[in-house]
């Protein structure tokens, strides 16, 4: 058992199964105050669903072309080159961002749940968002599954 506190995290982990149901969220967890961090955002489809409803969003893909293509297609969106798994990267956005959106449908399987848990938990402790969200099949699988213990006292 560690002798130091665990870190008390606030943060919202909303999990969601394909397109669909990740851009539902965005009417019940995006407000007119929200500063957005948007990760794997591709062409910005969801990205303009998203800058339509919050104060400020930051859309962000690893790939150039998807980035380019994405400023294009809507140039009123700020879309810059960050690798998701670069967490510090994201904190040299240097923006208070309440909200992050993950599209974490690439990382599939069990074998990734452990980096896909590690990777949510590295925002969620960095940058402090009250929600993340999260679309990711594998994750919200093995979360269905899972039931709090709770300690009778």
């Amino acid at each position: 058992m560690s002798r130091h506190p665990p870190t008390r995290l606030t943060t919202k982990f909303v999990l969601t199964t394909g397109v669909r149901e990740y851009r539902e969220t965005i009417a019940e967890w995006v407000t007119p105050d929200d500063v957005v961090l948007e990760v794997g955002c591709e062409w910005g489809t969801t990205s303009a669903l998203l800058a339509a409803r919050c104060r400020e969003l930051v859309a962000t893909d690893i790939s150039p072309e998807c980035i380019e293509r994405a400023r294009r297609e809507h140039p009123g969106i700020r879309f810059e080159v960050l690798d998701g798994f670069d967490v510090r990267a994201a904190l040299e956005l240097a923006r208070p961002f309440s909200k992050v959106y993950i599209d974490m449908s690439g990382i599939s399987g069990y074998h990734a749940l452990l980096d896909a848990t590690a990777l949510l938990m590295s925002y969620a402790t960095v940058l402090r968002p009250e929600a993340i969200v999260i679309k990711s099949a594998a994750l919200k699988r093995f979360a269905q599954h899972c039931v709090p213990w709770r300690e009778q006292r």
